[in-house]
């Protein structure tokens, strides 16, 4: 029976089907990029339960994000033609044991190999999820499919943190990570029951992804993301201590302003979703400007409650529409190469939070808290540069 044989009722049982399956994709990215940067919010209890530094600590956030930078284009190539449905319940239930040992824990070596296993399961499933919208829907409702499956990853940004930081300030940091390995196995289950089969018509392969380098714009994204996402992440993991050290605010309502900063992200989101159909260029310099002299004005005006949180709330206002702007910038740059393009674009952005929470780490433990926001400010301005010379390129206006 063909689509147009369906009565009416069987065409809108089929339609809600699909967008349960986008919901689900959508739900998966959104427990793994929270699992990714749950520590965010924890460095300062896990550090001290398990008596390593904070800059140490911060080493739960570099170790996955790099792991998913290798393992984004080299699942993908792996696993060839393989059904995209049996590999994304895989990856999630890695995900599941991965953070039910985070959880158990015993020690910090044993805590960074769960996280490993985290970094494996974030960048296979991520680089996936990117490609299937034009599996599980019509052509006409890809754009809103891919939407809601990246929707994911921007309400992970903004809201995975503050929860996972009220959590474990309000019980303890395992109950976090076991949190989040009891929704893995929902994740899981609700994959399994909702996906159809997906094999995969043509494999990513190595010389395709190659490829994407001849092409300017993907160029200029791939190094846009690295310069923004690296500077944000250098500073934003260390906001803990950030509040408490520089702006005096008391370590109790560092989760409610993390949740703060996660309301105004989601309004980013939307500002920037409306912007960048048709304002693509523009969106993404805005963004890159203002994140760069927001973190730079802070060692200068945050160094009150309020000037802090006011900075605190325009930073998520601004870091909102990061991944929204991004992504449609490589779509727009590569429309006949989506999948290699989003390979590449993961990977750089993972690789970039785990470079950022490094080059943060060790500057933390070096020199002042100051030295993280200057870095910060500086690697975002140089992103705002690298998108300006992209201005006449007319596929990105």
């Amino acid at each position: 029976m063909t689509a147009t044989d369906r009565t009416p009722t069987e065409r809108d049982a089929s339609a809600k089907r699909q967008w349960i399956a986008v919901s689900a994709v959508a739900l998966g990215t959104f427990l793994l990029v929270t699992a990714e940067q749950l520590p965010i919010g924890l460095l300062t209890p896990v550090g001290s339960a398990l008596s390593v530094s904070e800059g140490a600590a911060g080493l739960m956030v570099t170790v996955p994000s790099i792991v998913a930078a290798v393992a984004a284009p080299v699942v993908p190539i792996l696993v060839g033609r393989m059904d995209r449905r049996l590999l994304l319940v895989a990856l999630m239930g890695l995900m599941t044991l991965a953070n039910l040992a985070s959880a158990l824990a015993p020690d910090y070596p044993l805590l960074i190999i769960a996280r490993v296993l985290v970094g494996v399961a974030i960048g296979g499933f991520w680089a996936i999820a990117g490609g299937l919208a034009v599996r599980l829907v019509p052509a006409s409702r890809v754009p809103r499919a891919t939407a809601i499956i990246f929707g994911g990853v921007g309400a992970a940004n903004v809201f995975g943190v503050p929860i996972g930081t009220m959590i474990g300030g309000l019980a303890n940091w395992r109950i976090a990570f076991g949190a989040l390995s009891a929704l893995a196995l929902a994740v899981l289950v609700t994959l399994l029951a909702v996906l159809p089969p997906l094999t995969a018509a043509q494999p990513v392969g190595l010389r395709r992804l190659a490829g994407q380098f001849r092409n300017q714009g993907v160029r200029v994204g791939i190094l846009a993301t690295f310069l923004i996402v690296t500077g944000h992440f250098s500073a934003y993991t260390f906001i803990s201590p950030v509040l408490q050290d520089l702006s005096g605010i008391d370590a109790q309502f560092v989760g409610p302003l993390l949740f703060g900063f996660g309301v105004a992200g989601i309004a980013g989101n939307f500002i920037a979703g409306a912007t960048v159909a048709h304002r693509l260029h523009r969106t993404v310099l805005s963004i890159a400007t203002a994140l760069g002299v927001i973190v730079l004005l802070y060692p200068v005006a945050g160094l009150t409650a309020v000037g802090g949180v006011a900075l605190l709330v325009a930073w998520g206002l601004a870091y909102g529409g990061v991944s929204t702007s991004l992504q449609t910038w490589m779509i727009k740059a590569a429309p006949q190469a989506v999948e290699e393009a989003s390979a590449l674009w993961v990977a750089v952005f993972n690789l970039s939070i785990g470079l950022g929470a490094f080059a943060g780490g060790a500057i933390v433990d070096a020199l002042p808290l100051q030295g993280i926001l200057w870095l910060a400010g500086v690697l975002l301005l140089a992103a705002g540069a690298a998108v300006w010379g992209a201005r006449r390129n007319q596929s990105l206006r």
